[in-house]
């Protein structure tokens, strides 16, 4: 894949004036050569797409020379070529190493970038188990976090609200399959995540609503009120809303907000954006 995880390459690549890089093998012969030859050639073939042999070469650089700069930066680009080659788990071991290793590190912020895209792109369907968008979402954090001065950060702020959605998106999956079985408590429970620390995701208002709908399937007619008030005064334009009012009007209710309810403690203080 070509996207931003590219362009650092123009500040971790060290073209090292050596002309021709040799000739092109198809399994590597290990040697001591010097470190600026192999890294050229890394690059060589990086260039001409076979990540593979190239992070071969890196790995080279990085066993005969770890602790000099072209060997620090071999480890970090046999991160870029694991992720190049889709293998996001070896991307994300190799970049957690450069970390650990280098954690000063200019490229500290891009190994942190590789780690949060590799979880990124393996992030599953809503309806699966998401503790691996859990660790992107983690990952994210801690590049945002760390490194707020890095050129990565608006996208991680991007991604980071895209992870946060999908979470709330499959808690709100197992919520409505609650609902439709009638177990409103387990139901009111994964709405209650959402509600509570997932608030600026797009799944936010339905969360609401099905609260409404779940402590009015209760009984629960002040939870139901408060609920849909807290919806209406936030989103006051959402199709949801709408359908909270609807149903509490059939039972003689309108909204409105108790303030001890732990809804309007969850929003205490919350602006939509």
């Amino acid at each position: 894949m070509v996207m931003r995880l590219t362009r650092p390459l123009a500040a971790l690549i060290l073209v090292v004036g050596l002309g021709a890089c040799g000739s092109r093998v198809t399994e590597l012969d290990f040697d001591e050569r010097p470190a600026d030859q192999l890294y050229n050639e890394a690059l060589v073939l990086m260039n001409e797409g076979d990540y593979r042999t190239a992070q071969l070469k890196f790995e080279e650089v990085d066993r005969l020379h770890p602790h000099s700069d072209l060997g620090r930066k071999s480890q970090v680009m046999q991160a870029f070529a694991n992720y190049s080659r889709g293998r996001y788990t070896d991307a994300s071991v190799a970049a957690k190493r450069f970390i650990a290793l280098n954690p000063g590190s200019p490229d500290a912020a891009y190994a942190q970038y590789i780690i949060a895209m590799s979880y990124y792109r393996q992030i599953p369907d809503v309806t699966r188990d998401q503790d691996g968008t859990r660790r992107a979402l983690e990952a994210f954090e801690v590049l945002i976090e760390k490194y707020p001065d890095s050129e990565y950060v608006d996208e991680a702020r991007r991604k980071y609200q895209q992870v946060q959605d999908q979470i709330a998106g499959h808690e709100m999956e197992i919520g409505r399959y609650y609902l439709e079985r009638k177990e409103n408590l387990a139901a009111i429970n994964r709405f209650r995540v959402v509600v509570e620390k997932y608030q600026r995701t797009n799944q936010i208002e339905e969360a609401l609503f099905r609260l409404t709908e779940s402590y009015y399937a209760l009984g629960l007619t002040q939870e139901a009120q408060t609920a849909a008030a807290v919806l209406g005064h936030n989103f006051p334009d959402s199709r949801w809303y709408k359908d909270a009012y609807t149903l509490l009007e059939t039972g003689g209710f309108s909204p409105e907000e108790n303030k001890s309810s732990w809804i309007s403690r969850a929003f205490k203080g919350f602006n939509v954006l």
